[in-house]
């Protein structure tokens, strides 16, 4: 049986959900982002009591199939920016149709309808997420970031840095308060 679930935007959440399954003693074929397999069909009963132990660590199962795209799309998102592998000619469409294998305009069109901003937007925040996080880390030049995230220069990273944040990232770096945002709440 397949279960979607919103939120899991990284390995401690699936290690978060993987427990909350094993925990209630249901047994699981596969589990990644957004998704997770059992072995056997669960109970109506089981389910209400692994939906609340869900909620309770921040979770939620996802049971309405435009939300689950929606679900899919964003992991999509986050784990392509989180392999730091993104090519300067990256083009988000043709990777969201490719992996979807659905019409580009047909996946921005719901999207932006049930998330309030668009494909665009959305990866441009969680660009700029991970701009911040990099940027604390101290492992990368601002030129090596750039590269790692699709951006033709450093110039066009900082601007848009500075659109999205207010400041540069080297002003972003002297701050005290650091103003990062969950990524499941871009």
């Amino acid at each position: 049986m397949k279960i979607f679930i919103k939120n899991m935007v990284c390995n401690r959440c699936i290690s978060a959900v993987s427990k909350i399954f094993e925990d209630a003693g249901i047994a699981t074929v596969s589990i990644k982002l957004g998704e997770l397999e059992t072995e056997l069909p669960v109970t109506e009963e089981n389910l209400k009591i692994i939906e609340k132990n869900l909620q309770q660590t921040g979770f939620e199962r996802i049971k309405d199939s435009t939300q689950q795209i929606i679900e899919k799309i964003k992991n999509l998102i986050i784990t392509k920016i989180s392999s730091l592998d993104i090519a300067d000619d990256f083009v988000l469409s043709e990777f969201l149709s490719s992996s979807l294998h659905k019409d580009y305009s047909l996946i921005s069109k719901t999207f932006s309808q049930h998330e309030n901003v668009t494909l665009e937007q959305f990866f441009i925040l969680q660009k700029i997420e991970k701009v911040k996080e990099l940027l604390l880390y101290n492992e990368f030049t601002l030129t090596e970031i750039s590269s790692k995230l699709g951006y033709k220069s450093v110039q066009h990273l900082s601007a848009q840095f500075r659109s999205i944040t207010g400041f540069t990232p080297t002003e972003f770096k002297k701050l005290k308060v650091h103003n990062r945002q969950a990524l499941d709440l871009i």
